[in-house]
């Protein structure tokens, strides 16, 4: 019994897609910040800053969890 509602889960999990569109927006929009930093080089320090403070509140919040 435990096997099959493991198996449920996994399968209920496989098939939720309810944060892709997210996923796929942060995905644009970083391409979109790294193509404005190529273009105009006056931005590419910001740019770089936001990443990095994205990075470590990502990795921050990796480590607690």
């Amino acid at each position: 019994m435990n096997r099959l509602m493991n198996f449920a889960l996994r399968l209920r999990v496989w098939k939720d897609t309810k944060g892709q569109d997210l996923i796929e927006y942060a995905l644009m929009a970083g391409f979109v910040a790294v193509a404005a930093g190529a273009v105009v080089p006056g931005v590419a320090d910001s740019i770089k800053t936001i990443f990095s403070k994205v990075n470590s509140v990502m990795s921050n919040s990796a480590a607690q969890g």
